[in-house]
């Protein structure tokens, strides 16, 4: 996988293109970049004779059955192995698509344009494909990198303030799993205005946090399980919220995951209290805080039990000691995790 921080996207799409040299290609989006992002690469499709397939846009649509939608799409549009998908959308587009081209006659090459910051340091890097199953996040899939991920922050400028923050979420996640100063220039930057332009170097720093640890670690059978701290509680958030109707977004889901996995960490591994309040605070401010009563717990619990992550019977986090400490392979008793929701009850205003 090659990523590209791209200032001019259609000369940088039409060079990778060209490398790949694929007999068609096929342009994935769903209903919400086919409409605000299609148009900026409008040469590539033409110059290309490209096939656009579009989904329903919304993490409920990245299911069996949009998967099929896109296999039966290839198949019936003579996509052959040396076909070339690109997947242009966010986080859902991306795995989905993936998964889609890593599976559909035993793989094609495809590329990733992430247009959402969640997408950039999410799902579009690091080579995790996937679709959701059962009502659980990310529950069939495999690991198979793009061959290349092209950002371009002008697309960011389609997004809202909400969309903005689910991707710094996982910017923070970075910050806490690197190092200090990363944490420090992360924390500084103005959420209240969210400048996108002065957003690339910071999104450079974090880019190079996960792609250091896939680099060591692409199966995830050690140091990567880094890049879970703050998703087993956050994937039962998420889940639980489209069982209630009330779905989150994914970073908001993440957000509230690493509050509970900081104040695991600082009951299990001495984590600084201080910066668990300093980050409590920033929950406060700029992502709130899902609700819940003690009558979710168990189903909460319920939820976690089916985490991927998971080894045996036993429920697997990722926790830290302190920036950039990390502690894998942690687990946690079903009263453990109780009280730690007892915590997010209590500090959530």
């Amino acid at each position: 996988m090659k990523t590209i921080f791209s200032e001019n996207i259609i000369l940088d799409l039409t060079r990778c293109i060209e490398k790949i040299a694929a007999d068609k290609v096929f342009i994935l989006t769903d209903e919400n970049t086919q409409q605000y992002c299609l148009p900026k690469i409008n040469n590539i499709v033409e110059e290309n004779n490209a096939n656009v397939i579009s989904i329903p846009s919304g993490d409920d649509n990245k299911n069996l059955s949009s998967l099929a939608f896109v296999w039966e799409y290839l198949s019936k549009n003579q996509a052959s192995r040396k076909s070339l998908l690109i997947n242009i959308g966010g986080g859902m587009v991306s795995d989905l698509g993936g998964f889609a081209a890593s599976t559909f006659k035993r793989g094609i090459r495809y590329i990733n344009v992430p247009t959402t910051l969640l997408s950039v340091v999410d799902a579009a890097t690091g080579g995790k494909t996937g679709i959701n199953f059962c009502g659980l996040k990310n529950e069939i899939g495999v690991i198979n990198p793009a061959e290349y991920v092209l950002i371009n922050v002008d697309f960011f400028h389609t997004l809202d303030k909400e969309n903005l923050l689910s991707g710094f979420a996982e910017m923070i996640k970075h910050a806490l799993i690197s190092t200090k100063k990363n944490w420090e220039n992360t924390i500084r930057f103005d959420l209240e205005t969210f400048n996108v332009n002065n957003l690339k170097p910071l999104l450079q720093d974090s880019l190079q946090v996960k792609e250091q640890i896939v680099a060591q670690d692409p199966k995830e059978e050690n140091i990567r399980k880094a890049l879970n701290f703050g998703h087993t509680f956050g994937h039962a958030f998420e889940s639980l919220s489209h069982e209630q109707k009330k779905p989150a977004l994914h970073g908001f889901s993440v957000a509230w995951g690493m509050l509970c996995e900081l104040y695991l960490s600082h009951t299990k591994h001495s984590f600084s209290k201080d910066i668990l309040l300093v980050y409590r605070q920033i929950l406060k401010d700029y992502y709130g805080f899902y609700t819940i009563n003690c009558k979710d717990y168990e189903r909460i619990f319920e939820l976690m039990t089916h985490d991927k992550k998971n080894e045996g019977s036993k429920i697997n986090f990722t926790l830290l000691s302190s920036i950039g400490e990390i502690k894998i392979n942690q687990t946690a008793t079903k009263d453990e995790i109780f009280e730690v929701l007892d915590f997010y009850r209590e500090v959530a205003p």
